[in-house]
């Protein structure tokens, strides 16, 4: 410091002025003022970094060349002359820039021609630069899209590729990237839309772009899509004309949208349309008309849909129209009478919720004896169900082989026997929550459509009471061989007892949730099988004692290929004895919250013949660390193992089950 205050000479002092000479050359480093001094030491320089170049004694900022300079025009004319899609998918990876570009051009604006070659050669070498600058400004955001396809469901189906997007992956950058990597795997066949992404879900621009690079997709499902519109759907219409299924739920969606659906897709086969609240009638006439090939139909919850719509779709599919299902739909008699009178080709039909519809529409559809083929019928919560109906579907649908009633709350033991007596072939009979059904109701079904019924299941029917009926004027029905009688609390002990001496063909029985039944209700079905039982559902069956289970397994240990005792308290360790003793079969064993011990676990792993592939102990507070090692003994065949709730058992027995048996599913 002292020298330099010292110091009188002027050679490393610049007075005034600029050390360049123009002032091109000044806007590089410094502003500089006329009037000032700057003192350099001897050891300092400035700093010169790139993109500058030196040309004698003058510095020069030069541009960088980049291939983004270029308009989007041109881009797209480069594009179009990719002659394969693996350059187009390594161009789309580039920047979204070029993916939004390539996703744009329809598989007609594709060129392929001889000069395709040189443009890529020119392409290829800046991708890899281009990629590198844009990755780091594009793609350096936490939830980063991928480009092509990445972390997307890639699934082979009937020749055909499949994509799935749910929730947060469902936006328009990726499917953008599907619409330009699927055009080189075969195409894209089906695409299922779930949700979509809150911030930047699916929107038209999405869904344009599948239309334009997607050509064949032959599938189309769209669930709880608010940003999409008609505009959308009517690009998919215009460019997916191989399109054969639609499924819209929760879209605000309009009849423009079906109006092009049915101009431009004469393939459409199966629609479903759930809670679209601008969707109306004039679309289904629409679909109608144009659709000859439509064999499937289901609509629910679409307030804008009547009669007018309905009727007319009816009718003009009258002759290929497989399966109906309307569900919460504003209609009334005349939509059924339709029904009734041009469903000619209908064999699975299905309503639900129709409250305007009356007894009247239901007698009018069976009279019609339009509905011939029908061999499936499912009627949900429709107050138009009576005797009287019931009767008449009986009488117009010669070949139904399966019948679901829920929820009909005016049917009562009349219309049961009227229709047992006028169906011909039915095969499966289900009730659920009838419950002005009595007993008596169902043993008239079971005598009267005893040369074809097979399976007969009553779940929740509270009209049913237990009481002995005339059992000699009943006769018996040697073809059912699954029953099914699930929560209801008035079926007991005398009720069995009579089904098993009715039924002695049963094969599967269910009885969960019956308390009521005791052994003595259940030894008579079991004496009465004759083809021997093959799965057995007694869970809640608090009455089930090991008297019951030993008696079983003797009779049909060699055919017993399930059984389930979830919280049949009563069960103990001598029903697991006679279970290793008896069963040679048994793949399935569920024993949860059943008062059994580790002396039945050491039994059942003793046992020579016994193979058990699940086993559940869930909730057996008895069974502790002491079972481990005969846990182990089962475990070659063991596929399935539950020990949740078994509070004496260790976790670090239960980690060692794990280790051991690391072939098998264990819950704990």
């Amino acid at each position: 410091m002292p020298t330099l205050v010292n110091y009188s000479g002027d050679e490393n002092l610049c007075h005034g002025g600029s050390i360049f000479s123009t002032l091109m050359d000044t806007s590089l480093l410094l502003s500089l003022g006329s009037h000032v001094d700057v003192y350099y030491p001897p050891l300092k320089r400035s700093r010169v970094t790139a993109p500058f170049v030196f040309n004698g004694d003058m510095f020069r900022k030069t541009k960088q060349v980049s291939i983004d300079v270029l308009p989007d025009e041109c881009f797209f004319e480069i594009f179009r002359r990719l002659p394969s899609g693996q350059e187009r998918s390594a161009c789309a990876s580039v920047s979204k820039r070029w993916l939004m570009l390539l996703s744009s051009i329809s598989k007609d604006e594709v060129c392929s021609n001889e000069s395709a070659q040189s443009i890529i050669e020119v392409v290829s070498d800046k991708i890899d630069e281009s990629s590198k600058l844009n990755k780091q400004s594009e793609f350096a955001s936490k939830d980063n899209e991928t480009i092509i396809e990445e972390k997307t469901e890639d699934i082979e189906c009937d020749g055909y590729l499949t994509r799935s997007l749910e929730g947060k992956k469902a936006t328009d950058i990726r499917l953008a990237s599907i619409a330009v990597g699927t055009g080189s795997r075969g195409g894209l066949g089906k695409l299922i839309i779930r949700g979509s992404n809150s911030t930047r879900g699916v929107t038209n621009i999405g869904l344009s772009a599948v239309a334009r690079g997607c050509p064949s997709l032959r599938a189309l499902s769209l669930w709880n899509v608010p940003s999409i519109g008609d505009e959308g759907l009517i690009e998919i219409a215009k460019g997916c004309n191989k399109l054969e299924k639609l499924d819209l739920c929760q879209c605000p969606i309009s009849d423009k949208s079906l109006f092009a659906i049915a101009n431009n897709c004469p393939n459409l086969s199966q629609i479903t349309i759930e809670s679209c609240p601008m969707i109306g009638n004039e679309g289904l006439q629409a679909i109608g008309k144009c659709c000859l090939n439509l064999q499937s139909i289901a609509i629910k919850d679409c307030p804008l849909v009547g009669d007018q719509g309905l009727t007319s779709l009816l009718s003009s599919a009258s002759y290929t129209l497989k399966r109906v299902r309307l569900q919460a739909l504003d209609i009334t008699d005349i939509s059924l009478a339709v029904v009734g009178h041009y469903g000619r080709a209908i064999d699975d039909l299905v309503l639900t919720g129709l409250q305007k519809v009356s007894e009247k529409g239901f007698w009018v559809m069976g009279n019609a004896q339009g509905l011939q083929k029908l061999k499936v019928f499912t009627i949900t919560s429709c107050r138009g169900v009576t005797d009287l109906a019931l009767e008449a579907v009986g009488k117009g649908c010669p070949n139904l082989k399966q019948l679901c009633l829920r929820k009909c709350s005016f049917l009562s033991d009349n219309g049961m026997a009227a229709f047992a007596k006028t169906v011909a072939s039915l095969e499966n009979l289900q009730l659920e929550e009838c419950n002005r059904i009595t007993q008596s109701g169902v043993l008239s079904a079971l005598s009267n459509i005893r040369s074809q019924l097979k399976v007969l299941s009553v779940v929740k029917c509270m009209g049913i009471r237990d009481m002995v009926s005339d059992f000699v004027s009943l006769s018996p029905c040697k073809s059912l061989r699954s029953l099914t009688i699930r929560d209801c609390p008035g079926f007991g002990s005398a009720s069995l007892a009579m089904v098993g001496r009715l039924c002695p063909q049963l094969q599967h029985i269910d009885l969960s949730g019956l308390s009521g039944v005791t052994d003595a209700g259940f030894y008579p079905l079991l004496e009465n099988s004759e083809t021997g039982l093959v799965k057995v559902n007694l869970n809640g069956c608090i009455g089930i004692t090991d008297a019951a289970v030993s008696t079983m397994v003797r009779l049909h240990g060699t055919t017993l290929q399930l059984l389930s005792l979830d919280g049949c308290k009563n069960v103990t360790d001598a029903g697991l004895f006679a279970i290793a003793v008896n069963c040679s079969v048994l793949q399935d064993l569920d024993v949860s919250k059943c008062t059994v011990t580790d002396r039945g676990v050491a039994a059942l792993s003793c046992a020579k013949e016994l193979q058990l592939q699940i086993l559940s102990l869930s909730g057996c507070s008895q069974v502790s660390d002491e079972s481990v090692p005969y846990l182990n003994n089962m475990g070659q065949n063991l596929v399935g193992l539950n020990l949740q709730h078994c509070n004496a058992m260790s976790c670090s027995k239960i980690d060692q089950l794990v280790g051991n048996l690391w072939r098998c599913d264990i819950l704990a």
